[in-house]
């Protein structure tokens, strides 16, 4: 949820718009839609109405500083991940973490240093055991 009590359901853009803000801190339009144009074509006017559209849900706050709109995150990065990585567990994994954990190692390069995390994240969760 974010401060407004309202659920967090960011659109795959607004996702994108969110992630430059987590990454870069409090920011213009220009600034995201500079970003954003790196990966594809996408407009100013777009971005702008995104971001608005964004402030209107709650997802993002807008703040003055003489003329320039400043743009930031109401949802903590972590918060959001939480949240999505719930829906996702549920809607496309049928509540299985052992399928999303599976199917994620399975498709993706996964370094020693995430391999490791990954055991201590186990043990720690077996209790220690080994």
């Amino acid at each position: 949820m974010n401060q407004s009590g309202r659920i967090f359901k960011p659109t795959e853009s607004e996702l994108e718009i969110l992630s430059i803000l987590w990454n870069k801190g409090p920011s213009t339009v220009r600034i995201v839609n500079d970003e954003m144009s790196r990966n594809k074509d996408v407009g100013y006017t777009t971005t702008l109405k995104l971001m608005q559209i964004m402030t209107e849900k709650g997802m993002v706050e807008r703040v003055m500083d003489g003329r320039t709109h400043i743009y930031h995150p109401i949802a903590r990065q972590e918060d959001a991940q939480v949240r999505m990585l719930d829906r996702l567990l549920e809607t496309a994994f049928g509540g299985s973490a052992s399928k999303l954990v599976l199917q994620a190692l399975g498709n993706h390069k996964t370094s020693d240093e995430e391999l490791q995390e990954i055991k201590e994240l186990i043990q720690k969760l077996e209790g220690g055991k080994q």
